[in-house]
């Protein structure tokens, strides 16, 4: 496969991943709000921090209001990772790819693209925001459900893969960071019902709360949340799953070497050196200390999954 028709493939699902996760971390922002009595416009300074659009929005913007906030990660075509952007840059990696892609897929991608388009046409209100992130994340459900039905399972495939689960783990980092190093009120809260129903929301935004109480029942409380979203392997959108899930895909790509390419080396890296630990480790270690270091580790993944593939060759 030509290397700049992989990259069209990974950024393509990367970015279809990116628009739902940006929708469910709005909605984790929105959701943590309402639980803090004394919450104001500067609640959305963490969000747009773990977003990565902290620095951007300010260049952008005089002050920090939630309606702006909301609008720059929802809608604004100058952030290029705007739920809108992200849907339109997928498109557009789509359309380069078109021939690798089943007619199903094409057709679930450009409709994703056009109704985010119109509903996203003018500045959403607070009473339509939810009904608008759920069509969102309904619209680029449909085009995973259509790869999955459609595409064979070959090097096709494996790319479009790997550019779903990096996202996906890069998105269940910055949402647990949210949580607990930036939003947390005071270390007084911490075992309160305040903090549970914080985490509750952290459960609901990565569609997690029906399969956590299946495993651990209604009393289990923030360390078995943590635990179940970085290092439970069944838990479709942990950590551990993700990652596992990317090595999986670079194994067929590179079928019958004896030698790991380098990609392959630093995702067992990450696997073995930070997602064998027990979560007490990890607390130990430091939440948002172990999910940075997460997120250098991924980001430095996807630059030598480039590298190795020569995307743009």
């Amino acid at each position: 496969m030509l290397g700049k028709t992989a990259n069209g493939l990974f950024w393509m699902y990367r970015y279809l991943e990116r628009a739902e996760n940006t929708a469910r971390l709005i909605e984790t922002g929105q959701r943590i709000a309402l639980t803090r009595l004394d919450a104001g416009d500067s609640e959305w300074r963490p969000v747009l921090q773990s977003a990565g659009s902290l620095d951007q929005f300010g260049l952008r913007h005089d002050e920090l209001h939630k309606d702006a906030a909301i609008d720059w990660l929802l809608r604004d075509r100058t952030n290029p990772s705007s739920v809108l952007s992200s849907i339109e840059a997928a498109r557009q990696n789509a359309r380069l790819v078109r021939t690798a892609l089943t007619h199903e897929v094409w057709e679930a991608t450009n409709s994703a693209y056009m109704q985010a388009r119109d509903i996203l046409a003018r500045k959403v209100g607070e009473r339509d925001l939810p009904s608008v992130l759920g069509t969102l994340r309904q619209r680029t459900s449909l085009v995973r459900g259509m790869t999955h039905g459609t595409m064979l399972r070959n090097e096709i495939y494996n790319f479009a893969r790997m550019g779903t689960f990096l996202e996906r783990a890069d998105n269940t980092a910055r949402i647990l960071d949210v949580k607990y190093y930036v939003l947390l009120p005071s270390a007084k809260a911490v075992g309160t019902s305040l903090d549970n129903v914080q985490w509750e929301t952290i459960l609901r935004s990565v569609s997690a709360r029906g399969g956590f109480r299946m495993e651990y029942g209604a009393a289990a409380g923030p360390r078995e949340i943590a635990s179940f979203l970085i290092l439970d392997r069944r838990m479709p959108r942990s950590l551990a799953f993700c990652v596992r899930k990317i090595r999986e895909q670079l194994a067929h790509l590179a079928p019958g070497h004896r030698k790991p390419g380098k990609a392959q080396g630093k995702v067992a890296h990450l696997e073995h050196a930070y997602l064998t630990y027990d979560i007490d480790a990890v607390f130990d270690y430091g939440l948002h200390e172990f999910v940075q270091k997460m997120l250098d580790l991924l980001s430095d993944l996807s630059a030598q999954i480039e590298a190795d593939f020569r995307f743009y060759e």
